[in-house]
């Protein structure tokens, strides 16, 4: 019986992702939502409560797995490594997961969508400081700043589909930081 519900409970996260990123939160109702995972609307209020919490709930659980996934992002072996695969990530994240980012990207300007997104990048600001100081920079927490501000334009734009030459701007951002 839990299995079940439990896999009724996935087909609605699945079927809320796939519509939240396609059509945005606002125009999809919690009725398509059941529609679509083949449930009823009321199973839906059962496991979640209401759309905001289905949101929520989608938007923490991606960040999970996502961490889950790669936790050596954070593994810090020497400086040039640590900043390339930074430099790398917002394109490997996006082909791993197109549809959460997608809608964490149609999402950034809701604070709930950036709290968790901050809570993503925190970790990784005094590594990436710690890597340029390493490096000699001169001003390492703006080098950070700076960064940090492509990672998240690169993310964003690999999220909706306007950026087909990732690649060529992560050799480009390694050439700038003699990462080859």
């Amino acid at each position: 019986m839990k299995e079940s519900a439990l896999s009724r409970k996935e087909k609605i996260m699945q079927a809320a992702l796939s519509l939240f990123a396609e059509k945005g939160y606002g125009d999809t109702s919690t009725k398509e939502i059941a529609a679509e995972a083949g449930v009823s609307e009321a199973l839906i209020f059962k496991h979640f409560g209401n759309k905001d919490a289905l949101l929520s709930h989608l938007i923490k659980s991606g960040y999970r797995r996502i961490l889950q996934h790669h936790r050596g992002m954070m593994t810090y072996v020497n400086a040039k490594d640590f900043l390339r695969n930074m430099i790398v990530l917002p394109s490997k994240l996006v082909a791993e997961e197109p549809l959460f980012w997608k809608l964490q990207e149609r999402l950034s300007h809701l604070q709930f969508s950036k709290q968790q997104h901050e809570l993503f990048m925190k970790p990784v600001q005094p590594i990436i400081t710690r890597a340029f100081a390493e490096l000699g920079y001169t001003n390492p927490e703006i080098e950070t700043h700076f960064l940090l501000l492509l990672i998240d334009m690169l993310w964003k734009k690999e999220a909706c589909g306007e950026l087909d030459n990732s690649l060529d701007i992560a050799r480009l951002l390694e050439g700038k930081y003699n990462l080859l």
